[in-house]
């Protein structure tokens, strides 16, 4: 199902700037249209990763180097990263702290399957900003959700989980659902050969206090597994008041475990959400962000689930962990991320510019009288063609607005500004500086005003 343009917008200017935009994409850059020829013959849709092809430029981005907030293409484009890798070079791509702590420890070993001081410190450091006593290490967001969810599992004796609508939490089979006619559905494109998600998973819409009453109420669900505020379908979805005092009590009364994903909203500030809305989760999982750029992944637990992760490895791995889960290098740039990027100051300024940047939106929205809203969590802004915040992320899909949020991706990328090539969301890095925010500002007055008409 296709979207409908949002009111507001011309189509027959819409469609025109599409096909110009698209056109000029290509023709300047010959060097990524060879390459990715080439790639067609090696790589599936002629890209790396699947979802770089549903990406909105006709052929990919190619890029030759990554330097503080900038990217440089193959073909001599110089473009202000705010996609920043969907939260893994939240910090910009050589944050002058985190390329000092790597360029030591290559040095001193990359992977030895023993601790060092560093991973000290980072579990404690993680212990004092987000409240639970015990961490471990994985590789990514992916897996820190995975081993969470096993020992939530074990702890509980259960096998199912419980996920809000159209929520993403990594390449999770279980987590590929969606609520369709009131039950259970893969996600569109999932095979249900792959997991079948009937057995495994119940889907409810985030703020539903009542849908998430009725599905614990059977006293089979392991563990819910949520982002605190939601970041998906392009906008920022707040919990509503009283909703996250109703999922915590009632997860307690049914016995199930209340796992937080931070991934996405560690924007919100130095200890995530969980800090920021006073949170009392059981687990906690994050990646992406945490050690600058390097795969890497942690998850903290309760006492009472360290307890059981205690007995349960006691004598072997139980399906946690992995070789490269906390090697040095990575631990290495956690420590300089956690110790001297990721502070109060660095979110001052980051919050101050994102600030800025959805002031500028929101008055341009005005300006044309749209119907549309930003949304802003901490240091990530998204502006959605809806009226109003929605209170769910099911209402956004099919995506309202999917060709406007596609011209206006390309209509900035050609001009030197990169959104999220998913939902066109922006982050804000500790190096990104204001004339890049002024600069987004001009060229979205100037796209919109070309598209509304005026």
């Amino acid at each position: 199902m296709t979207a409908p343009t949002p009111p507001g917008i011309d189509e027959g200017r819409l469609a025109r700037l599409l096909e110009r935009e698209r056109a000029a994409w290509v023709a300047a850059r010959p060097k990524a249209v060879a390459l990715h020829e080439r790639a067609r013959a090696s790589q599936v849709h002629g890209t790396p990763h699947h979802w770089i092809s549903q990406f909105p430029p006709p052929v990919p981005l190619v890029v030759e180097r990554a330097e503080g907030v900038r990217l440089h293409d193959t073909d001599g484009h110089v473009y202000t990263d705010f996609g920043l890798a969907a939260t893994a070079a939240l910090w910009g791509h050589t944050h002058p702290a985190v390329i000092s702590a790597l360029r030591d420890q290559l040095g001193r070993g990359t992977i030895t399957m023993w601790q060092g001081e560093d991973h000290v410190w980072v579990t404690e450091e993680l212990s004092r900003r987000f409240g639970l006593p015990y961490w471990q290490f994985a590789v990514s967001g992916t897996d820190a959700n995975r081993f969470a969810l096993v020992l939530a599992r074990v702890a509980t004796g259960r096998k199912k989980i419980l996920v809000f609508n159209r929520a993403y939490h990594g390449a999770l089979e279980p987590t590929y659902v969606v609520l369709a006619d009131g039950g259970v559905a893969p996600e569109p494109g999932v095979d249900m050969g792959g997991v079948d998600v009937r057995r495994t998973t119940e889907v409810v819409e985030f703020n539903d206090v009542p849908a998430l009453e009725r599905a614990l109420s059977g006293g089979d669900i392991a563990a819910v597994l949520a982002e605190p505020v939601m970041t998906n379908g392009g906008a920022v979805i707040r919990p509503e008041p009283g909703f996250h005092a109703a999922l915590r009590s009632l997860t307690r009364e049914a016995g199930t475990l209340l796992l937080f994903d931070e991934t996405q909203t560690i924007p919100a500030g130095p200890g995530g959400c969980v800090r920021e809305l006073g949170l009392e989760p059981d687990l906690i999982a994050m990646g992406k962000f945490v050690a600058g750029g390097i795969p890497a992944g942690v998850y903290g637990m309760s006492e009472e689930v360290a307890a059981v992760a205690a007995r349960y490895t006691e004598h072997g791995d139980g399906g946690l962990g992995s070789t490269l889960a906390g090697g040095p290098l990575a631990v290495r740039a956690m420590r300089a991320v956690l110790g001297e990027v990721m502070t109060d100051a660095s979110y001052a300024h980051m919050n101050r510019l994102a600030e800025r940047y959805a002031r500028d939106v929101a008055e341009v929205i005005a300006r044309h009288g749209l119907p549309w809203h930003v949304g802003r969590l901490g240091a990530r802004v998204s502006y959605a063609f809806t009226p109003e915040p929605p209170r769910n992320a099911g209402s956004l899909y099919p995506k309202p607005g999917g060709s406007v949020r596609v011209a206006l991706w390309l209509f900035m990328a050609n001009r030197g500004i990169l959104l999220n090539g998913m939902s066109g969301a922006a982050l804000f890095s500790p190096l990104t500086e204001e004339a890049d925010v002024v600069r987004h500002g001009e060229l979205f007055a100037e796209v919109i005003a070309e598209l509304a008409g005026a």
